[in-house]
């Protein structure tokens, strides 16, 4: 009852997701989140939140936490030891005598640290100044290395510097926009609503959707380039081609704010809409168009993202784009300009900090001495090494190689997320010692940790980050720290005061010029650390020195640069024309157009995209902790095109080898008219969490190659050659069960992938959570495998009914739950165990997930058939998450709307759905597929007319 009266308490914060940076209003009580809301104070989201965001609260349950969360310090001294729990003192110092006698023997850079764009500017900042200050190493980099590198060498390269030129605002301002490389309504898809209302404002507006596959974003396109994976840089040229036999370039512009340009003038004399039109695979009028359109327009915006970014040429797929607004002068004004869109929700203020293995605080370079020497001075040490630090993927090369000894791994899942896993996971074997400082125990990389460290999350966490605007919004903490977790920047400031004893006591020299104890990182709280942030930005592209915490506690959300003296930030770069180079003046960069670093033949003839789900985020840590989150794409499945899927005699149970030069893995595939002929998609969420086998090879970045871009040394995970075949496993299992312990059972079950040829485990349920094993193999397993499986899911009890073949080891297990009510008897599964034989698969899975009433049923639910006699079931697929509203629901709902009223406009059929059923009326992310499915209807209902 105390807690039920305690007040309702709320906090204004940010969402941990995507670099849209969208504003959250948190409600607490008694210490827990109650609920979550878009701020509509906020000016990046405007009171807007995708599926995800809406969801945070429930990912924050105490219920959820309890199962996943890390609560205390685990260690083990020796490698073939068990980790165990331990206090934070012990953790810490073992961790210190370690880095001290590795620094002391090898040199400080026999270390290394890989972080991450989830962590705060705060955060970001102690850890770089731990790294190059203290310990004297440039082996620091981040999972932004993954994400935004490309972005960042395109803008310094031609404008001057890391810093996007736009805002959300531009996005209703203008006339054309130009999407390339980026599924926005899947990415960002509250920047995309934006789009989408921009785009019903303004009659004319035009919106050109360059991807290889037919996304939701492209579905809304005008315009959709459907290119061959990698030949942007190709279009790209061929359109300024265009662009420069037409006349439509802007010579004023080019004249007096850039240099350089007679040099790309000369180097695309060969790139003609006719030779673009034969390499990627597009009509050579629809690239005249796409000229046309970006070149004529009164204000042109583009957007891109991973598609450009994740490539051995992500570099120069920047700057051929950033090309096109230079050389037409859609640059530095409303509505205008190349608008990189951020994968991370801080992968900004990382780069603001010096985070990477390359830079220095506030923009500052390695190979500038007197940058090098700057920061010297600041940070009061004698010298910081000039030599650039092993970058994301050269740091785990070095890892396995044996040149770096220890890594310390924050709030990223390297063993996911970068390419090559395989080689990833011997690195990390090979290390001497693993730190892992992360809230959760469920990421794939924490099974390597000597040391576990327990960090807070998203809700308990202070300071500040910076989305894709260039906005710097303040974090707060609406809940205590979960358990015996601590800060991000307390963990390192606490083992930064221990390592420097440590290091004395080996006779390590201090590089600091101020021997006092604990002078060199005295923070008591997170402004302390922003306000030195802040100076170092003093005079510097970024300046800062205006922004403090009661300045965004007061006046909002605001953007760099914003310098002492101003009273806001500045919304847009450029508009004077002048550029922070050392003429002042943009520069061209001819990019000559380069193929994929693995190029599809006939061993490997399909081409692998990495694309993104709806509802999932990056390594789905927090988000695969939701099981609703699974009811849009339920399973890891690789998509292909029907008629791919045909020729390789598919069906919708196959199983398939997907195979690439590095590893083999298997998984079941789906047809997807969205994927173009002898292309494929697996989502990047798909770890080793989620499936994987007997071969130890899980994940979809078991494939992908560490080839990387020269300027950026961003990875091209977007593409990789890979050969599919259908692979033959008749013996299967699957299991399906409700259990309020759900995210511990769905852990316990990742053990037994080894016992099969291939495993899936992944939540199900909506009202009801659990958990579905699947796995196939070529020859039945023991059976004290099999008995493992059922017991972990206790498929035993007097609720259980029981079938068992003892001669070829089937079983089927099906639990009930029996109610009685005035009307009489009802009964709802609760558990299936179908091994050896699963046909009757669909149907039970079907009456399991809606629940539906098994008792007229109850003689036919152990039957080894598809169907029990007399009745049909469809499955469902939920489209909206929000809401739960099924394909099923606005499929009737929109026949029902097109019988009254054959001529009904798609938008008076949404809004009708929206009404009814209020799908799409929350984050709107499931809108785009809500349209297409009228779009079907209306096509179907014309070809029966």
């Amino acid at each position: 009852m105390t807690e039920l009266l305690q007040t309702i308490q709320t906090t204004k914060t940010t969402c941990p997701y995507c670099g849209v940076g969208c504003g959250v209003v948190v409600r607490t009580q008694a210490g827990k989140i109650i609920d979550v809301k878009g701020d509509e104070t906020h000016p990046a989201n405007l009171g807007k939140l995708c599926s995800k965001g809406s969801k945070l609260a429930e990912t924050a349950a105490v219920n959820v936490y309890g199962q996943v969360r890390a609560s205390q310090p685990l260690l083990r001294i020796q490698r073939d030891q068990q980790v165990a729990a331990t206090d934070w003192s012990t953790a810490l110092d073992f961790t210190a005598r370690e880095f001290a006698r590795l620094i002391a023997t090898y040199g400080p850079d026999s270390v290394g640290f890989y972080i991450s764009g989830q962590l705060l500017t705060e955060d970001y900042y102690v850890f770089n100044k731990l790294a190059k200050g203290l310990i004297g190493t440039n082996n620091i980099d981040t999972n932004s290395r993954l994400c935004m590198s490309s972005a960042v060498s395109g803008y310094k390269r031609t404008l001057g510097a890391d810093a996007p030129p736009c805002n959300y605002d531009d996005l209703a301002l203008a006339d054309c926009v130009f999407i390339a490389g980026s599924n926005m309504a899947y990415a960002h898809p509250v920047a995309y609503r934006r789009l989408e209302a921009a785009r019903a404002a303004k009659p004319g507006h035009k919106l050109i959707v360059v991807d290889p596959r037919a996304t939701d974003t492209a579905l809304m396109a005008d315009l959709h380039l459907k290119i061959q994976p990698g030949t942007d840089v190709m279009l790209f040229n061929a359109m300024l081609h265009v662009m420069m036999q037409n006349g439509w370039l802007d010579m004023a512009y080019i004249n007096k704010h850039t240099e350089g340009f007679e040099a790309v003038a000369k180097g695309l004399a060969d790139y003609t809409p006719k030779l673009a039109s034969s390499v990627c695979g597009v009509p050579e009028a629809d690239i005249v168009l796409a000229a046309t359109w970006f070149a004529q327009s009164n204000r042109t915006l583009s957007l891109y993202c991973q598609g450009l970014n994740q490539a051995t040429t992500g570099t120069d797929k920047n700057t051929s784009l950033i090309a096109l607004h230079l050389a037409t002068g859609q640059i530095g004004k409303e509505g205008s300009g190349p608008f990189s869109l951020t994968g991370q929700p801080n992968a900004m203020g990382g780069r603001e900090v010096g985070g990477l293995s390359t830079l220095l605080p506030a923009h500052r370079e390695l190979n500038n001495p007197a940058h090098v020497a700057e920061v010297a001075a600041f940070w009061g040490v004698k010298q910081i090494s000039a030599t650039p630090g092993a970058s994301a993927v050269e740091m785990f090369d070095q890892l396995e190689q044996g040149k770096i000894k220890a890594v310390w791994v924050a709030c990223t899942n390297p063993a996911h997320s970068l390419p090559n896993s395989q080689k990833v996971a011997r690195a990390l074997q090979n290390a001497e010692l693993v730190v892992v400082q992360d809230a959760y125990l469920t990421p794939a990389t924490v099974q390597y940790a000597d040391v576990l460290l327990p960090a807070t999350t998203w809700g308990e966490k202070e300071g500040t980050v910076t989305n894709s605007e260039r906005r710097i919004s303040r974090v707060r903490p609406a809940i205590p720290a979960y358990a015996d977790s601590k800060n991000d920047w307390q963990i390192v400031v606490d083992f930064a005061q221990r390592l420097e004893v440590e290091l004395q006591k080996l006779g390590v020299q201090s590089p600091r010029l101020d021997n006092t104890a604990n002078a060199f990182m005295p923070y008591a709280n997170t402004e302390e650390i922003f306000n030195e942030h802040r100076e170092t930005t003093r005079g510097r592209d970024l300046d800062i020195t205006g922004l403090s915490y009661a300045t965004l506690d007061t006046e909002g959300p605001q953007h760099w640069p914003m310098p002492e003296g101003a009273t806001q930030g500045k919304a847009r770069l450029y508009e004077d024309g002048v550029y922070p180079t050392a003429t002042g003046k943009a520069k061209f960069v001819f990019a000559s157009y380069e193929p994929v670093a693995e190029e599809a033949d006939a061993r490997f003839p399909w081409r692998l995209n990495t694309g993104r789900l709806r509802d999932q985020w990056h390594g789905a840590s927090r988000t695969g902790t939701l099981a609703e989150f699974f009811s849009h794409e339920a399973e890891p499945v690789i998509a292909l095109h029907p008629a791919d899927f045909k020729r390789l005699n598919l069906k919708p149970s196959s199983w398939v080898s997907v195979k690439s030069r590095r590893a083999t893995i298997t998984l079941r595939a789906k047809e997807d008219e969205s994927v173009a002929r002898n292309q494929a998609v697996l989502p990047m969420h798909w770890g080793p969490e989620f499936f994987g086998g007997k071969s130890g090879v899980g994940g979809v970045n078991a494939l992908t190659i560490e080839a990387f871009d020269p300027y950026s040394k961003q990875p091209e995970l977007k593409h990789s050659a890979v050969n599919i075949q259908r692979v033959h496993l008749p013996w299967q299992v699957v299991v399906f069960v409700h259990s309020e312990h759900w995210l511990s059972l769905w852990q316990k079950a990742r053990a037994l992938y080894a016992e099969f040829d291939a495993a899936v485990c992944v939540p199900v349920g909506r009202e009801q959570t659990g958990v579905l094993f699947r796995a196939a193999s070529a020859q039945a397993p023991a059976r004290e495998v099999i008995d493992r499986l059922q017991a972990l899911f206790e498929c035993e009890g007097s609720d259980v009914m029981v079938y068992s073949d003892p001669k070829t080891d089937a079983r089927r297990r099906i639990g009930v739950t029996v109610q009685t009510t005035q009307q009489g008897q009802t009964a709802t599964l609760n558990k299936v165990f179908l091994a050896g034989n699963i046909e009757s698969e669909g149907w039970l899975r079907n009456y399991f997930d809606q629940q539906l009433d098994v008792m007229p049923l109850r003689s036919f639910l152990l039957a080894p058939a598809s169907q029990p006699p007399g009745v049909q079931t469809e499955s469902v697929r939920m489209v909206c998450n929000c809401v739960g509203v099924s394909e099923q629901s606005i499929q009737a709902n929109i026949a029902i709307a097109c019988a009254k009223n054959p001529n009904a406009s798609e938008n008076e059929v949404l809004a009708g759905l929206q009404g009814t059923l209020k799908c799409g009326t929350q984050c709107g992310s499931c809108v785009p597929e809500i349209r297409k499915l009228i779009r079907t209807q209306a096509s179907l209902a014309t070809i029966a007319s």
